[in-house]
């Protein structure tokens, strides 16, 4: 059974068929031909035969027609089987769709990922190569621009290097990444708060907790950010549940978990309230000196 965060990781592709196309041309320096859209194809690879051969996901670049297909796999371990499946992948996606194809192969682990990166032997001198992105191949992406044009790599990025030896790293790309979600759908941006929050080192999680607008400019900026959200989300909607599901999401950033008694506090709160704790955030000590 797929676990969480392989299903997390393919998340990211779906979401933004184009990253499988970033990151190639990005972080693996391959040369792209020339496309305008990115969509997501069948992943069924079967031939007219009983056996099924089933890709994790395919990415079509298009510019007119197929110009190149890229079947994305997500491998979280080593697995001797794949050297046997991962060529019947690319030449399955070329048979149908009569056009060059790839197999990019991401994985969490930089072990994992010299192994994928081994030819495969196929027989008479012929070999397959992979290509393949590890945690230490994903760029560390640490400016707000850069994260909002494009929150999938942003998020990706913070789960690659969310457990950095250097914590402030680590922080300055999980707020990067926190920040570009305020502004997507409240369904991704639950789920890729999640995913950063979750990808971080005891250290930056601490960090980040124990946060001081007054040594740390980027951090207020992405409070504001997420207090102005809210408070746009509510002039939207005419509810105050968008800004108080933003500002548990800032106090768990800033103290950790939160208790169910305040947990109700902010859920009862009105938008008033809801904007002047918003406003409290950054000077409050903690949760006690917050409501105080």
């Amino acid at each position: 059974m797929p676990s969480q965060l392989h299903e997390a990781l393919l998340l990211l592709f779906r979401n933004r068929p184009v990253l499988a196309a970033e990151l190639l041309r990005d972080a693996l320096n391959v040369e792209l031909p020339a496309y305008t859209e990115a969509r997501i194809d069948s992943a069924d690879l079967s031939e007219v035969q009983p056996a099924e051969y089933r890709a994790d996901l395919v990415v079509l670049l298009y510019d007119g027609k197929p110009v190149l297909g890229i079947v994305v796999e997500v491998q979280l371990q080593v697995d001797a089987d794949k050297a046997f499946v991962w060529p019947v992948y690319v030449t399955g996606l070329r048979a149908r769709i009569r056009c060059p194809v790839c197999l990019l192969v991401v994985t969490s682990e930089d072990a994992v990922a010299r192994w994928a990166q081994r030819p495969i032997v196929i027989g008479a001198g012929n070999e397959f190569r992979a290509l393949v992105l590890g945690p230490s191949g994903v760029p560390e992406i640490t400016d707000a621009e850069a994260a909002a044009a494009d929150p999938e790599l942003a998020v990706l990025s913070a789960m690659a290097h969310g457990d950095d030896p250097d914590p402030q790293k680590s922080l300055a790309i999980a707020l990067a990444a926190m920040g570009a979600s305020v502004g997507l759908d409240a369904a991704r941006s639950t789920l890729y708060y999640d995913l950063v929050y979750a990808s971080l080192g005891e250290a930056a999680r601490k960090a980040l907790q124990s946060m001081d607008p007054a040594k740390y400019e980027y951090q207020s900026e992405f409070a504001r950010r997420y207090v102005a959200e809210g408070k746009a989300e509510g002039r939207a909607e005419g509810k105050a549940e968008g800004k108080a599901e933003l500002l548990l999401k800032l106090l768990t950033s800033r103290f950790g978990p939160l208790s169910e008694a305040v947990r109700q506090r902010i859920a009862a709160a009105s938008s008033a309230e809801l904007d002047r704790l918003g406003e409290r955030v950054l000077e409050a000590k903690d949760i006690d000196d917050l409501f105080g």
